[in-house]
């Protein structure tokens, strides 16, 4: 669950078979590449707007079977994958547009406006991912969404602090109105009754929405499964990890740590062998797991 920079990458290459390595490199590539544009280095708005332009340009010369004027190479090498692989631009674009969203949208006033976010800057990996295998059915993308998206709120909730100090709220303004938390008690890092009911709320949501797309996992087969069978424990352990911590997200970000990950391969091998959704692993932890 700690990807190296892209953290709405939700597919790791350890297990991936050999032939989709490289592939899943280039579009990873270019998804990091559109996201240091928006998100790196010190250029003003303006010039993050501008670079994304040229960014979108560049799919656009993919599209139409050119020399792309800007990141030449990459974009050469992701024309011969989406040839290779007869991928869709449109998850690219999708992409670009929540980058360049991004820049200037710090606030959102309800959850609709965030899911239309996670639509465009988490769930077009997961389309890509499921068209490189072949797998793009309409229920497979719509599962698909509910993971990538779940990832995304999964992200918000684990880095509250660090996006206030980056000028950004990822939580509904809506949300925030209705369990009275105050970007003051944010600012502060105060973790009182009303921030917990607001984070209790906002990790059923996740849990919820994780949950439901769970089944394609069990659906899709050999080892990208198996992979989307971990990152979907890898995500509902994060959520405990929050709950454990008492909804502290200020004091120490909320992670992964190596007896996690024991816990997250031993329920990922519960459900991949019972073909379960719903099943919950014997406890391998204390009584309080």
């Amino acid at each position: 669950m700690e990807a190296d920079h892209y953290e709405n990458f939700p597919v790791a290459n350890v297990l991936l078979p050999k032939a989709l390595r490289a592939p899943v490199g280039v579009i990873y590539h270019v998804a990091r590449t559109a996201d240091d544009i928006a998100d790196e280095g010190d250029w003003s708005p303006a010039e993050r707007h501008a670079r994304l332009a040229d960014f979108r340009a560049g799919l656009d010369a993919v599209a139409q079977g050119r020399a792309a004027n800007v990141h030449p190479t990459l974009f050469a090498r992701l024309a011969e994958v989406v040839r290779q692989n007869g991928l869709p631009l449109e998850p690219f674009y999708n992409l670009v547009s929540a980058f360049d969203q991004d820049i200037d949208t710090v606030r959102y006033a309800d959850r609709l406006d965030l899911l239309d976010f996670c639509h465009r800057s988490a769930n077009p990996v997961g389309h890509l991912m499921l068209h490189l295998i072949e797998e793009a059915t309409p229920e497979n993308l719509a599962d698909s969404d509910a993971i990538c998206t779940a990832l995304q709120f999964i992200t918000f909730l684990q880095d509250v602090g660090a996006d206030w100090r980056r000028g950004r709220i990822y939580l509904p303004q809506a949300d925030l109105e209705r369990f009275n938390v105050t970007e003051a008690q944010i600012a502060a890092g105060v973790v009182d009754d009303a921030w917990r009911t607001l984070m209790r709320h906002e990790l059923a949501f996740a849990r919820a929405l994780m949950t439901s797309g769970a089944p394609l996992a069990l659906r899709v087969p050999g080892r990208f499964g198996l992979e989307l069978c971990s990152v979907v424990h890898g995500g509902l352990r994060l959520l405990e990890r929050i709950e454990r911590s008492g909804y502290d997200v200020f004091r120490e970000r909320p992670a992964l740590g190596a007896a996690d990950w024991i816990v997250v391969l031993w329920r990922t091998a519960a459900m991949w062998l019972s073909r379960r959704v719903s099943v919950r692993a014997p406890s391998i932890e204390s009584n309080n797991a």
